[in-house]
């Protein structure tokens, strides 16, 4: 038997149990609420339940058969949602952890069920998702004779997970998966994993169910915050990025109001985007450049100074000096060690924010001038998107799909991208109303998410418009989950920008060699009739003036529906980095 533990840090908190009568969703022995009385199955639900999950994401395994009938017989029942692809539960559990700030739980069957959601589980680690992946084990009985799917598994999740570990008896589960949970929900965030061994998880289980603390980040030191405040004094033209982690740590709110209440110009990525409104004044994301060009001090809160930020080199535009730069952190392994910091900061976001507009008020500087030259920056920017989102180009440009769909987003909107080239367009146009409402890759850039991430979504926000952009070729990824949508009754849209190629690798391999190669898929694929085969609706666009139409049938639609656009494979997203 192996455990394994994965990088990152082990739980803040303690992951032991204790016994409160009435434990959120403890199914309780007669008599005894919050005590457990079942099999190990049993237990995973009441764990999971108590942590505050509603659904189990899965797909069909016998090895796990107890965990179905614990979320089954559970009070009341604990919801089954089944993929077509292991992935996909992967990858919903993953976006539910990001949507609602609590552990998604996919349950995978033992051997190719595990290793079939490893990439949703190297997402959650890079993006910070917290999420828990139980699987199931070959019996402990049989182990080493030869059993169906016998495959030792933590040691292949250990490096793209925070805790990778078995749990070799039935005793061990009820403790355990609570150590998961807490570890999976504790900063930094991201992805836990634990398997059972089939014998052992039919085997009865029993004890109390564990009472879920507070699992808020470490207080900041209060020196680092005011080096942060001082630094921001002294500042000219400083900037604000606003990352993932504000969304995670619960930190909107906070940092909204530094934002506002100091005036500071901001930026936003990851499902940051949102915390400062599209629209709002004091964001400039659409006069990038100039802001992170022209900055004399780039403060980066919950997000990782990787490829999408320079790896953290600011400034320097025009003859100006290099940016300094801040990191703040939810926790001290996320602070940069490769980048020249002037300082940095970790710990609980909204306390880090608080802080630093409590010592900003007492000094507070004038950035006015500064960010109405961002402010005429945006919208310059504006004026020169405007005749692309409104082109009437043959085949259509991408941008105009965006310049038809954002004006019928309503603020609530969950936009969701799984793809290259076409939702690198989305992030230059789509400009969330509301934090939590965007879902993207994240640095791991992994294709086939968005399935999963529409489950999630349609599931977490049933009332939201949910949107899913797909390139043709993340299409080929994941498209067969329609019927997931399809069987659990949920409506969504999607938009597919199909240009028949692989674009985001075409244009850079033509720039290298001069000639491109496997970077061709069929010309004008009807993916719209593969989602009606599967019980959803659909149509092919090709003329320009028929999205905005197309769209609205969609969105009145209520079933699962695609808008196929043929787009112009010419029309490339201009990106400044190619992620190296």
């Amino acid at each position: 038997m192996t455990t394994t533990e994965g990088s990152g840090a082990a739980p803040t908190s303690d992951p032991g149990t204790s016994s409160t009568p009435g434990a959120p969703g403890a199914p309780g022995a007669p008599g005894t609420p919050g005590v457990l009385a079942g099999h190990a199955g049993d237990a995973v639900v009441a764990v999971a339940r108590a942590h505050g999950v509603e659904t189990v994401f899965t797909l069909s395994g016998a090895h796990v058969f107890p965990v179905y009938d614990g979320a089954v017989k559970a009070d009341p029942p604990m919801r089954l949602l089944d993929v077509r692809h292991e992935q996909t539960a992967a990858f919903a559990a993953e976006a539910t952890g990001k949507l609602t700030r609590v552990p998604g739980l996919a349950v995978l069957t033992a051997g190719p069920g595990v290793t079939n959601g490893v990439s949703a589980i190297a997402q959650a680690q890079f993006a910070g998702s917290p999420m828990v992946v139980l699987g199931g084990r070959a019996p402990q009985n049989r182990w080493g004779s030869g059993s169906l799917q016998e495959l030792d598994q933590p040691p292949i999740v250990a490096s793209v997970s925070k805790l990778a570990r078995t749990l070799p008896t039935a005793g061990d589960v009820l403790p355990g998966v609570h150590e998961a949970f807490t570890a999976a929900g504790s900063s930094h965030r991201g992805p836990v994993f634990v398997d059972v061994p089939m014998d052992e998880l039919f085997a009865p289980a029993s004890g109390d169910v564990p009472v879920v603390g507070d699992l808020r980040g470490a207080d900041p030191d209060p020196d680092a915050v005011a080096r942060v405040a001082a630094l921001l004094r002294a500042a000219e033209r400083p900037v604000l990025v606003l990352g993932t982690d504000v969304w995670a740590d619960r930190a909107e709110e906070a940092a909204l109001r530094l934002v506002e209440q100091a005036g500071i110009p901001a930026l936003t990525n990851g499902m940051g985007r949102g915390v400062v409104p599209g629209g709002h004044p004091l964001l400039v994301t659409k006069a990038r450049s100039t802001a992170l060009g022209s900055a004399d001090l780039v403060v980066v809160v919950g997000t990782p100074l990787d490829f999408r930020l320079g790896y953290g080199v600011f400034g320097g535009k025009e003859g100006a000096a290099p940016a300094r730069v801040v990191h703040v952190a939810d926790s001290p392994g996320q602070v940069a060690q490769h980048a020249d910091l002037a300082a940095s900061v970790s710990g609980d976001l909204s306390a880090v924010l608080d802080g630093v507009l409590t010592a900003l008020d007492r000094d507070r500087p004038d950035w006015s001038g500064w960010a109405q030259t961002l402010r005429d920056g945006v919208r310059a920017a504006v004026e020169r998107d405007r005749g692309l989102l409104a082109a009437e180009a043959d085949p259509v440009h991408p941008a105009r799909i965006y310049g038809e769909l954002v004006p019928r987003l309503a603020d609530d909107a969950v936009v969701i991208g799984d793809g290259g080239d076409f939702v690198s367009f989305a992030g230059k146009f789509v400009e969330p109303k509301r934090p939590g409402g965007w879902l993207d890759p994240g640095p791991y850039g992994c294709l086939g998410a968005g399935l999963g991430a529409a489950i999630a979504a349609r599931i977490a926000r049933p009332s939201s418009q949910v949107v899913l952009l797909l390139g043709d070729g993340a299409a080929g990824f994941s498209l067969m989950d329609v019927d997931t949508l399809v069987r659990h009754g949920l409506p969504v849209v999607m938009v597919m920008g199909n240009n028949s190629a692989w674009g985001l690798e075409k244009g850079p391999m033509q720039m290298l060699y001069g000639y491109d190669v496997v970077a061709d898929l069929a010309p004008r694929t009807a993916y719209d009739e593969v989602v009606k085969a599967l019980g959803g609706a659909g149509e092919t666009v090709t003329d320009p003036r028929q999205v905005g139409p197309a769209l609205d049938r969609a969105f009145a639609s209520g079933v699962p529906y695609l808008v196929n656009v043929i787009t112009d494979v010419d029309a490339a997203y201009p990106r400044a980095t190619f992620g190296i």
